[in-house]
């Protein structure tokens, strides 16, 4: 019987090696995990009698993962984002934003971040975001000769803002291994997640008007709006749709008025926008956006403005569905990922682009990523349990908490382990082979020591640590020798753009990454302002 500190070393150092030949981590997982096993008690033991022992706690830990409710909503989510992606929403809403910032220095690579951003939040799927770029903002970027590694760079950093922005597979999977609420995740990860896409757009705007040449100005149009007339166009798109938006909330409101759903009772959470009293306020809304529409802007110049920005009305429907159901209270996380693709799925059809093709390659391209998935979880799934059962947990908490380090130097050593293994290693086979060892001791640690600025509730806790992980899973995402961006966007972009190029491309925003990590780090209170 081998001693746990051995153990622990044999089993990764074993990881990385078969992950370095080549074997699939959800296959090195399993292996490992029955090596385990093996090293740890005696052979005899584990196959004496069929269904008990250390083995079928493997098969315990498996089948959990598996009948989680919760876990439904990936594939749910991958679908949606499948659908997306070969339908044309996502190409309008670029263009439509593309209509508004053609003539602003660096408009393409800041389009490119506000779209990433909006299809984040629609989807939360990193790769698919990340080919949906590349086939469409990168052409239009190296047309206008942008700098290469700007565009590579915006793309791929952009395209993995879904780490962040709700809702999040990373978040999703984090919150099913540590039994966090999902929706509270969500929540904190709101303004880190808008904060790093903030950086990122800060960077283009700073780096584009100090050096001109990195993004040329298109062709000037002649028939384009220009300036005032422009924000006036702008204007009237926004009212438009606020008009048609408050008219959907008061039909809603008063159809709960007429069913008397909208009575305060004690003990219910009242109907968000729904209630007698909101009434009013949603009556004053339309009200003022008719006003806009009708008087001040024209109608005239709000059709020509709701021509220009119809593409962005789409995106903004699914986002309201999928986020709108989980924070108004009406559906669970799996609920509203099935009407996300419900959503999507309507609008194509509205649309005459959902064709049984497209229907068919978005299941096929689904099935293959969820079993990946699923391949993965497995196989981490068992490891994580068999690690456990040997007192693997409990021997690295006892020595990293006897390591004499302050409690900010355990948490950067953390940090600096999850960097490392990012490079190597998939976000899930983190969560569910590391998670389960870290957030103990985390829990443990003086909260009044955690962070430079401000204090954090101890009850949130596993929900900063669960934010500051995927801030820093989205390094993992650009991070050489294995970074997944750099090949996604490698599959989609011009021959002569090589792996190298891509991954030089990704240096200043993997500081802009890292500097957000640290302003998490160093003021944990900036989770807990939405909660």
């Amino acid at each position: 019987m081998v001693d746990v500190g051995t153990l622990s070393l044999i089993v990764l150092l074993a990881m990385f090696a078969l992950l370095a030949i080549g074997m699939p981590l959800g296959f090195a997982s399993a292996f490992l995990a029955v090596v385990t096993l093996v090293l740890k008690f005696d052979v005899d033991i584990l196959f004496r009698t069929f269904g008990q022992g250390p083995l079928s706690v493997l098969g315990q830990a498996v089948y959990r993962q598996m009948t989680n409710y919760v876990l439904i909503s990936v594939p749910l989510f991958i679908f949606m984002a499948a659908l997306l992606e070969r339908s044309g929403i996502a190409r309008d809403m670029y263009n439509s934003l593309n209509v508004w910032l053609s003539r602003v220095r660096g408009g393409i690579a800041i389009v490119t971040s506000i779209m990433a951003v909006i299809m984040a939040a629609m989807s939360g799927i990193i790769g698919g975001e990340v080919v949906l770029l590349g086939l469409i903002a990168l052409p239009q970027m190296l047309r206008l000769n942008y700098d290469q590694n700007l565009a590579i760079g915006t793309i791929c950093a952009s395209g993995s803002l879904g780490t962040m922005i709700p809702p999040s597979i990373v978040l999703i999977f984090y919150g099913l291994v540590t039994e966090t609420s999902i929706k509270a995740l969500f929540t904190a990860s709101f303004l880190p997640g808008f904060m790093l896409a903030t950086f990122f757009l800060i960077y283009i705007i700073v780096r584009t008007q100090m050096n001109p040449a990195l993004a040329p100005l298109p062709p000037e149009d002649p028939d384009a709006p220009k300036g005032g007339e422009k924000g006036m166009m702008f204007l009237g798109f926004l009212a438009k749709f606020t008009m048609y938006f408050t008219g959907f909330l008061l039909l809603r409101a008063l159809f709960f008025t007429v069913t008397g759903d909208n009575v305060v009772r004690e003990g219910v959470d009242p109907i968000v926008l729904g209630m007698v009293s909101d009434i009013p306020w949603i009556i004053g809304a339309f009200a003022i956006a008719a006003l806009l529409v009708f008087v001040i802007i024209g109608r005239e110049r709000t059709a020509k403005g709701w021509d220009m920005g119809k593409g962005l009305v789409a995106p903004i429907i699914v986002i309201g569905v999928v986020l709108g159901s989980i924070y108004m209270g009406i559906t669970g996380i799996t609920e509203a990922a099935g009407m996300g693709v419900v959503a999507v799925f309507v609008i194509g059809l509205l649309r005459r682009e959902m064709t049984f093709d497209i229907v068919w390659d978005s299941l096929m391209r689904t099935l293959r990523s969820t079993g990946t998935i699923i391949w993965v979880t497995i196989g981490a799934a068992a490891l994580a349990a068999a690690y456990t059962l040997a007192g693997g947990p409990t021997y690295v908490a006892n020595m990293i908490v006897n390591s004499d380090l302050p409690t900010m130097g355990v948490i950067l050593l953390m940090m600096l382990i999850f960097l490392i293994m990012g490079m190597f290693m998939d976000w899930i086979g983190i969560v569910l082979l590391i998670m389960p060892v870290f957030l103990p001791i985390v829990i443990r640690l003086p909260p009044e020591e955690i962070g430079w600025f401000g204090s954090i509730d101890p009850r949130f806790i596993p929900i900063w640590f669960g934010v500051v992980f995927c801030m820093n899973m989205q390094v993992s995402f650009l991070s050489p020798p294995f970074g997944p961006a750099a090949f996604y966007l490698k599959s989609v972009a011009p021959a002569h753009i090589s792996l190298t190029d891509i991954f030089k491309g990704f240096l200043p925003f993997i500081c802009l990454q890292l500097l957000a990590l640290m302003v998490l780090l160093a003021w944990p209170p900036i989770i807990t302002i939405f909660l």
